[in-house]
């Protein structure tokens, strides 16, 4: 297996499912050239119905660099509404195009369409309906994707792309007929792996790690800071945040956390004299410092109620972190001892598909979990191979069961060596977690246009012979990053 790049490793991802030389490139050089659509799951009641019933609008925007949080910002002020009453079922990047759902609480139709539709420069509006409800965090089946990637070497997409294929039958080497008379690539424009033959798409897979962005892409210390909490060691975990420099952060932020962490080594520190120097832009550090300052720093509960300075989104988001290292590091050790991520092996916990998930798109319903017993594993094998059920590892609570067999010797030797258990979730407030369950293969049908480079697209200034196009959708809660980190092989912090 090849191994992932050192940034990756930090986090837990420890290879790659291709061998194959990667592409290198660019992402986003315009925001063209990365388009996310949602995959919806609302269906709106007409404008007619009863308002008091469907008293939420249902509102689809297409936006041009927009941050999901700032536009909801902009637009609640262009409607001239609370910031409360604009809701989305998912965030967005900044640097794309995106098209994704809000929902609208009180506002009158009129303040949507013709003249009163509100201007704002990179946005396009378009009422779809009445909603009973605001939408929630995840009321979507997943994300479409249509990504374009700049100055790269384009020849090994055949080769990636027949390994990924291979890999959803848990094969570790592409079959001849798709890599090629030669074994280097050769020839697959010939046969139906979406590349420039013809645009048709082809089934593959990819380990289903979190990606880098999870844990901070210029400074991977959230899952740092959360393993800290969950053994209850606030003050290392105030601390990973607050100090702890990394090389990747400006030098006047360095200074910053480094007077941070000899204050700490102090017998008389100074909060005041850290928060002064902490630049302005980073304020949590000093809210965190804040707090510090303010109460002191004796007792274990005062370095709790300084890391509680920070939002409760930002608190669950360490604990969260800290399962998603755990459950990356639980599937790159499958993938170190030769256990399978397409099917299980006796002792695995499978989950089945959703079954009402859009036609082509492979997401798993954790909700719905089978052990697979020596007896059931050629069945389980056979629903997984299908695309209706997936094999499963633990995202680390309180109602976590491990698996049996090898696969739960596996999800315990990964959680002994972090010092973990179930129980240790058992946490104040909002650090508390049950965890849940997660598949550890994402699948997909991806359609690769090698020859991307000789067209031309809206909002480009002409063609780029060094590109190549992928299309794919993926379910909730996956990352297109762990997909194009298979062909571009580069620093995360490229992606």
């Amino acid at each position: 297996m090849r191994e992932a790049h050192p940034i990756e490793r930090r986090v837990g991802i420890e290879y790659y499912a291709s061998d194959a030389d990667g592409t290198g490139g660019r992402l986003r050089t315009t925001p063209e050239d990365f388009r996310v659509r949602e995959l919806e799951t609302m269906e709106p009641e007409p404008l007619e119905v009863e308002s008091g019933d469907y008293p939420h609008l249902l509102v689809r925007a297409t936006l041009r660099k927009w941050d999901t949080n700032d536009f909801a910002r902009r637009l609640s002020d262009a409607l001239g509404i609370s910031r409360e009453r604009v809701s989305w079922a998912g965030t967005k990047d900044k640097h794309a195009v995106t098209t994704q759902l809000f929902s609208l609480a009180n506002v009158d139709p009129d303040e949507l369409s013709g003249e009163g539709l509100p201007s704002i420069g990179g946005a396009d509006l378009e009422v779809l309906g009445r909603i009973g409800r605001s939408l929630h965090f995840g009321d979507l089946a997943g994300n479409a994707f249509e990504i374009r990637v700049r100055d790269a070497d384009a020849d090994p997409v055949d080769a990636i792309t027949a390994e990924l294929h291979a890999f959803v039958a848990g094969e570790t080497e592409a079959p001849d007929r798709l890599a090629g008379a030669n074994g280097d690539g050769a020839g697959t424009a010939d046969i139906d792996t979406g590349t420039a033959a013809g645009d048709s798409p082809v089934d593959v897979a990819v380990p289903n790690y979190f990606g880098h962005q999870r844990f901070g892409s210029r400074r991977p210390v959230t899952h740092e800071v959360g393993l800290c909490v969950a053994r209850r060691e606030w003050r290392e975990a105030v601390l990973t945040y607050v100090g702890n420099p990394a090389e990747a952060e400006p030098e006047s932020t360095r200074a910053a956390r480094a007077f941070v962490d000899d204050q700490a080594e102090s017998a008389d520190p100074d909060w005041n004299a850290a928060l002064d120097r902490m630049p302005g832009a980073l304020r949590f550090e000093r809210s965190m410092l804040h707090r510090l300052a303010e109460r002191g720093d004796e007792t274990p509960a005062d370095w709790r109620h300084a890391l509680e300075a920070v939002p409760r989104n930002l608190q669950r988001l360490f604990v969260n972190a800290a399962q998603s290292y755990a459950f990356n590091r639980i599937v790159s050790e499958r993938l170190e001892r030769g256990l399978p991520l397409s099917r299980p092996v006796a002792g695995d916990v499978v989950c089945f598909a959703d079954a009402d998930a859009p036609e082509g798109l492979y997401r798993p319903d954790t909700d719905r979990t089978q052990v697979a017993s020596e007896r059931r594993v050629d069945v389980m094998s056979r629903h997984c191979e299908r695309g209706r059920a997936f094999v499963t590892a633990p995202l680390v609570g309180t109602d976590t069961d491990l698996a049996d067999g090898e696969p739960g010797e596996v999800e315990r030797d990964v959680l002994e060596d972090l010092g973990l258990e179930p129980a240790d979730f058992d946490l104040p407030d909002e650090f508390h977690s049950t965890g849940t369950r997660r598949a550890v293969l994402l699948r997909t049908r991806v359609a690769v246009d090698a020859a991307a480079g000789e067209t031309e697209r809206d909002g480009e200034d002409g063609a780029d012979d060094d590109a190549y196009d992928l299309a794919f959708s993926l379910p909730s809660g996956a990352y297109a990053t762990v997909l194009l980190r298979e062909y571009l092989k580069t620093s995360p912090r490229e992606l």
